[in-house]
Parts: structure tokens; sequence; C-alpha cells
């Protein structure tokens, strides 16, 4: 078939009807060679079954790729999706692990100042007992200086 398809084969017996010849006395009636006609039907009829295969299977191309779209663009969403809860699970785990740190530090730092806290508590405890043994060491050599001083005048 041409590239004018059924258009122009209309345009073929428009053609076929405007050139024939009126019927006497009868303006609006002509004398058609009916087999030209016919044969110029009978090629629309054959025309549009191919035309309308050839408009469906472009129809269907054209809704596939619509369709491949649809699934390439929902695909590409998805991927988004997934992507940005992998980068937010990801940061809340580092945020979860900062805070922890932060914690465990804190936690550190107040034993370290109560570590701190009970060593000078217990140092000065045992320095008070070794001043107050000191203390009563000190008076017993006195009393010992003493009386070795006391007796040793009286002799």
């Amino acid at each position: 078939m041409d590239e004018t398809g059924v258009l122009g084969l209309i345009e073929e017996l428009s053609i076929l009807l405007e050139d024939s010849k009126p019927v006497f006395g009868k303006g609006n009636l002509r004398q058609v060679d009916i087999a030209a006609a016919f044969e110029i039907m009978d090629e629309i009829r054959d025309t549009f079954p191919g035309e309308f295969a050839q408009a469906r299977q472009i129809v269907r191309e054209r809704q596939s790729l619509i369709d491949d779209a649809e699934a390439e663009s929902a695909r590409l969403i998805e991927d988004a999706r997934s992507q940005a809860m992998t980068i937010a699970s990801e940061q809340e785990i580092v945020r979860i692990a900062q805070q922890q740190a932060d914690t465990i530090m804190a936690d550190a730092r107040e034993l370290e100042r109560q570590t701190r806290a009970g060593a000078e508590d217990y140092a000065d405890e045992v320095f008070g007992h070794v001043e107050q043994s000191l203390d009563t060491l000190i008076t017993s050599v006195r009393r010992c200086r003493d009386r070795l001083n006391n007796q040793g005048i009286g002799r």
C-alpha cells in the first residue's frame, strides 16, 4: 500500500464520484463506474485491518514503554528510599554510639572523681593514724627520755 493509505483511497473514490456524469434530469444522481468504485472500497477494506493492526501495535508499544518507565521510576524511588533508610540508620547508629561513648566517658570521669576522692580520704585517714601513732610514740619517747634524765640526776 502506498503512503496515503485509507485517506488516499477515499480521495480517489471522491474524485471518481466528482468526475462521474450526472443522470439526465436528476442533478443529484450520477453514473458511476461501479467496478472502479467497488475496487476502491475493497482496497479500503483491505487497508483498514492493516492500519488498525499497525495502530494497535503502536499503542501496545507505547503502553509497554510507559509501563517500563513507570516500573523503572518505581524501582528508582524504592532504591532512593532504601538508600535514605540506610543512611538514616547509619546516622542513627553513629548518634547512638556517640551518645554511648559520651555516657561511658561521663561515667569514667565520675568514677575517677569518686576514686580520687576515696583515695584522698583514705590517705588522710592513714596519715591521721600515722600522725596519732607518731604522737603516741613521741609522747612515749619523751617519757622515756624524761625517766632516763630523771634517773641520771639522782645517781
